[in-house]
């Protein structure tokens, strides 16, 4: 481990579901009657995956790299944007470790989804299948992903830099 500068990074992110939007999640678009509100697509998994990263590399965060108030990201396709901020990391040096994420949203089921996912998720940061995890719960319909007003996603990424 000599000559390795290991650093963790840890992201988080909420949108509401509202009427007339797609569903998607970690690059994938899940059949459902409400989607997520935001200046995006607004893929939460993708976005507290790419601020985990960014945490990480102390790089900022998705809102300063991306804002909202720029025309230019509206209903952009975050993992376009997940695969710009890891071209941006190579770039520093770093190297992805690994990724672990969870979803969590009380409805719809995504255990039939997560597979694709992580190849979506993958394929963008330019790492294996084997360095992502992605992982749904629900919160027994507390909360107001529990009342399926919203859904939130967290992550935690590490990163290395030789």
């Amino acid at each position: 481990m000599e000559g390795c500068n290991f650093r963790i990074g840890h992201g988080y992110d909420v949108h509401k579901l509202v009427d007339g939007r797609r569903l998607i999640l970690g690059g994938v678009d899940i059949p459902c009657e409400k989607g997520l509100l935001g200046h995006s697509d607004a893929d939460v998994l993708a976005h507290a995956i790419t601020d985990s990263l960014l945490g990480a590399a102390t790089m900022g965060d998705l809102g300063k790299l991306f804002p909202d108030t720029d025309p230019q990201f509206e209903g952009a396709d975050s993992l376009l944007l997940l695969k710009e901020v890891c071209r941006r990391l190579r770039d520093e040096g770093y190297e992805i470790s690994n990724i672990d994420s969870t979803v969590c949203a009380q409805a719809p089921k995504l255990a039939p989804h997560i597979l694709l996912m992580r190849e979506r998720l993958a394929e963008a940061a330019g790492i294996t299948l084997r360095q992502i995890s992605v992982k749904a719960t629900t919160e027994e319909g507390l909360g107001f992903t529990g009342e399926k007003k919203g859904i939130s996603a967290t992550a935690v990424s590490l990163i290395y830099k030789k």
